[in-house]
C-alpha cells in the first residue's frame, strides 16, 4: 500500500472515528478531528479549521438524518437557535485566519479539556427556575415516548451565537456549548438535546463551511476521505446513542481528550 492510500485510509477512518463519537454526545466530530489532522499533516491552522468545517457538515446531516428518524429532534427550538447560530459561524470563518499556530494549539488544547470534563461528568439534571420560561415544548418520539419541557427561548438563542462563533472559529461542532446548556439551564431531556444539538450544527456549519471556502480555507483531497468516514459514523453513533448508555465509551474518550489536549498545549 502506498504513501497515498495509506493517508487516504486513515482519513476515512479518523472520519468515521469522528463522526461516530461526536453523534453519541451531540457535539460534532471536530474535537476528534482536528487532533489527528495536526498530528498527522502540515498545515495552517486555518486549512485545518476549514477542512473539519467541511466534514462536520456531512457528519451533522447523517446524524440528523438518523435522529429525525427517531423522531427525537427539536425542530422548532433547533431552527430558533440557528437564528443566531449561522452569524455566529460567519464571524468565527472570519476571525479564524488571525489565528498564528501556537495559539490555535494552546485554544484547541484547553477546549478539548472543558469537552473532556463535560464528558467525565455529564451531568443531566437541570437548575430549576435559572430564567422563567417562555415557551413549552411537547412532542412524542418514534418509541411512543412523550416530552415535555419549557425554557427561556431568548438565552437559548443568546447561547447560539456564541456556539456558532466558536464551532466556525475551530472548526468544530458547537455542541459542546450548545448540548449543557439545553440540559442543565433550558430543561431539554438528554437524548432531546443531542439530536436537536445536531440539527442545529448542520445549519450552523452549512454557513460556516461556504464561509471557510470562500476565503479559501478546505483542504479538498483531505475532506473527500474524511466526508465519507464521518457519514457512515454519524449513522452508527445515532444508533448507539438510541439504544446503549455511552458511559463507558465516553470516559475513555475523555481520558484520551485529555492527552491529546496536553499534547497540544505543550506542543
Amino acid at each position: 500500500m502506498d504513501v497515498f492510500s495509506l493517508d487516504s485510509l486513515w482519513l476515512f477512518l479518523i472520519g468515521g472515528l469522528a463522526g461516530f463519537a461526536g453523534s453519541i454526545v451531540g457535539l460534532g466530530g471536530g474535537f476528534i478531528m482536528i487532533p489527528f489532522l495536526i498530528f498527522l499533516f502540515d498545515a495552517e491552522p486555518e486549512l485545518i479549521i476549514g477542512t473539519s468545517m467541511a466534514v462536520l457538515f456531512v457528519n451533522s446531516i447523517s446524524s440528523t438524518l438518523a435522529y429525525s428518524r427517531q423522531k427525537k429532534i427539536d425542530f422548532q427550538s433547533g431552527a430558533w437557535f440557528a437564528l443566531l447560530m449561522v452569524p455566529g459561524s460567519i464571524v468565527g470563518a472570519m476571525l479564524a485566519e488571525a489565528f498564528s499556530g501556537k495559539i490555535f494549539y494552546v485554544v484547541f488544547g484547553l477546549f478539548l479539556m472543558a469537552v473532556s470534563i463535560f464528558l467525565l461528568v455529564k451531568p443531566n439534571q437541570p437548575v430549576r427556575n435559572f430564567l422563567p420560561a417562555t415557551v413549552t415544548r411537547e412532542f412524542t418520539d418514534a418509541k411512543g415516548e412523550t416530552f415535555t419541557y419549557s425554557f427561556h427561548r431568548g438565552f437559548g438563542m443568546a447561547v447560539s451565537f456564541l456556539t456558532g462563533f466558536v464551532s466556525s472559529l475551530l472548526g468544530i461542532g458547537g455542541g459542546s456549548i450548545m448540548v449543557p446548556t439545553m440540559v442543565l439551564l433550558l430543561s431539554f431531556p438528554p437524548h432531546i438535546a443531542t439530536a436537536t444539538s445536531m440539527f442545529t450544527i448542520m445549519l450552523s456549519s452549512l454557513v460556516g463551511t461556504i464561509s471557510h471556502i470562500a476565503l479559501g480555507n478546505v483542504v479538498w483531497m483531505q475532506a473527500l476521505y474524511l466526508a465519507p468516514g464521518a457519514f457512515l459514523g454519524g449513522q452508527l453513533g445515532a444508533r448507539v446513542a438510541a439504544k446503549l448508555p455511552a458511559k463507558t465509551i465516553l470516559r475513555i474518550l475523555a481520558v484520551t481528550l485529555i492527552l491529546v489536549a496536553i499534547r497540544l498545549i505543550f506542543k
